[in-house]
């Protein structure tokens, strides 16, 4: 396979990898198991926020736009990235899958699917690359005043890893008003829950891509799950996607 990225930036390479390893990962795991997602608080710094928001206008790092309005996703527009990814990017995707595979194969098990999700992300790629999935996902949204995003799941083929997670780029009720990142939960015969998060300025909010297993009394079951994000009330909100399947 031809190499997709350059790793390049060793003593970057080590501050993410560090960062995330001093992560409390049991905590992280029970939650994701019991709610369907999880904060990593502060992971990035302010400084490094800004340095990822400060490509969106450069279409030299992106493969495709998409107005929402358009499609009817919502208001406001994103960009998908694309090979090589900026190394921020592909460190800390990389990075993060590899904490977040023993929780994705945990859950496959209670499903009773016949999945185990290889080690490595790079050894995940190849799995979706045998299915024709080879554009990347990351992506970076912007939305100002009145935009918003329609609860949707990021599903791209039949590969894809159960959880994704958001990089919030901007700074809640300084950068922009509203935008609240929305989840919603359906389990069978219930009416959808809904929860409301507001993750500051360089956490990584980790959450479930389709559903999350639940224990019941016959087994497991799977309780569905969308996202999206309410509508701005005034400002500016730019985040960064990290979806850990490509696509078709």
């Amino acid at each position: 396979m031809a190499k997709l990225f350059n790793l390049g930036a060793m003593n970057h390479t080590k501050s993410i990898a560090e960062r995330l390893q001093q992560q409390d990962w049991n905590v992280h795991g029970n939650e994701l198991h019991q709610q369907g997602y999880t904060n990593l608080k502060s992971l990035l710094s302010c400084g490094e926020c800004d340095e990822l928001a400060a490509l969106y206008p450069d279409d030299a790092h992106f493969r495709k736009t998409i107005n929402m309005a358009r499609y009817r996703f919502g208001s406001g527009e994103y960009k998908y990235f694309k090979y090589p990814l900026p190394d921020t990017i592909q460190l800390l995707r990389a990075a993060l899958y590899l904490h977040l595979v023993p929780v994705a194969n945990l859950w496959m098990q209670a499903y009773k699917e016949p999945i185990i999700y290889p080690a490595t992300h790079e050894a995940f790629l190849e799995t979706c690359y045998t299915k024709g999935q080879v554009r990347p996902t990351p992506l970076m949204l912007t939305y100002g005043a009145n935009d918003y995003n329609t609860l949707h799941q990021d599903l791209y083929g039949d590969v894809f890893f159960p959880m994704q997670a958001v990089v919030m780029l901007s700074e809640p009720a300084t950068d922009f008003t509203g935008g609240e990142f929305v989840l919603t939960e359906q389990k069978p015969r219930m009416q959808s829950r809904a929860i409301v998060l507001a993750p500051a300025k360089g956490d990584v909010l980790i959450f479930t891509t389709h559903s999350r297993p639940v224990s019941g009394t016959r087994g497991f079951y799977r309780a569905a799950m969308k996202h999206g994000v309410s509508a701005l009330h005034s400002g500016h909100r730019k985040t960064l996607g990290i979806i850990f399947h490509d696509a078709l």
